[in-house]
């Protein structure tokens, strides 16, 4: 698959962009297990136009990071505009802009996948935006507001149109938010048209390599895009590759891999944002990496209420002590 002149292989498998989850040490991470391509947070048009200084730390790339995209969001044209020119300004290998986060706060704006109930201003943005950058620009979408108004099959060809380089379609409409089974088969509809000639990528309960596998080769997808089944699983593009390339499942890492890996991304967080910061960033995802162990609900409130890093690199340690002999494949299927 080919963003313009980004070569990503053969199904690539991209990491999704995630408000206070996709930071730069959790980017790290979801790369060494072999994401072929990531995002940042989605950045506010408004707060990078105003210096914000939570949105500037967020154009804050790494070299080893690349290809990666910076996704912007806001509901008014000429703020996106400029915020698209100053995240070119970061050097990303794309522009992505985010009409799909369904949450009430950035939707009920209009930003976001509020976005779907106004697709003539939809198209116009994107079409200003790409005229505005030399950087491929790339959507990020949902099938549309609600059920009663399912709109990407006709909006991806007018994306298209305006000069969109990709378009990552999530298989829900706005109003289900998260819930339910996403829909896989618009995005399938989206692939098959034969006027589409830009990569399609498909997003939405991919959190097993038989469903990614699944998403190539019955929907006919480009690529597939993961997001919430990464949290506490940043392996899982380790795991997906394997079975599209092998057939075979590998097994849960242990517990002691997983003490290691958590170990790894706290001090990558510490490191980048800082004791304090990387500590507070972590709170998320250190309990997730356990999720499943019998008689844990101590531990886990202790790794998500300590705030020294050597006290949490003790507790990490006591994990794999008492906990190493836990077969995490069996623990896993229990929930899956």
């Amino acid at each position: 698959m080919r963003i313009a002149d980004i070569e990503l292989g053969e199904r690539p498998l991209l990491l999704a962009p995630m408000e206070d989850v996709t930071d730069r040490s959790f980017r790290w991470l979801c790369k060494s297990f072999g994401a072929d391509m990531m995002y940042t947070e989605f950045i506010s048009s408004d707060g990078l136009i105003r210096d914000a200084a939570k949105s500037l730390a967020k154009l804050q790339l790494d070299d080893d990071e690349r290809p990666i995209g910076i996704q912007i969001y806001g509901h008014l044209v000429e703020p996106m505009v400029e915020a698209a020119r100053m995240a070119e300004a970061a050097r990303p290998e794309v522009i992505d802009i985010n009409f799909g986060c369904p949450v009430k706060k950035i939707a009920g704006r209009g930003a976001g996948s509020g976005m779907m109930r106004e697709p003539d201003k939809m198209v116009e943005m994107t079409r200003r935006i790409v005229d505005a950058v030399k950087t491929p620009v790339t959507v990020k979408t949902r099938l549309g507001w609600d059920d009663e108004s399912k709109i990407i099959p006709e909006l991806a060809e007018r994306l298209q149109d305006v000069g969109i380089a990709a378009l990552t379609i999530h298989g829900r409409t706005r109003a289900q938010m998260y819930r339910g089974e996403a829909d896989w088969t618009l995005i399938g509809e989206v692939k098959r048209n034969p006027r589409i000639r830009i990569p399609i990528i498909g997003n939405g309960d991919i959190d097993s390599p038989q469903r990614a596998k699944d998403a190539f080769e019955r929907y006919g997808v480009d690529g597939v895009m993961i997001g919430r089944a990464t949290y506490g699983r940043p392996w899982i593009f380790r795991e997906i590759r394997h079975y599209l390339t092998t057939g075979e499942i590998l097994p849960q890492p242990s517990v002691v891999e997983r003490v290691e890996i958590a170990r790894r991304h706290l001090l990558k967080s510490v490191e980048v944002k800082g004791e304090r910061g990387g500590v507070l960033e972590m709170r998320r995802h250190l309990s997730c990496y356990f999720k499943g162990l019998p008689d844990f609900k101590a531990t886990r409130l202790r790794l998500v209420t300590e705030t020294d890093v050597a006290e949490l690199l003790r507790i990490l340690d006591s994990v794999a002590e008492g906990w190493g002999d836990v077969d995490m494949t069996q623990v896993i299927s229990s929930y899956w």
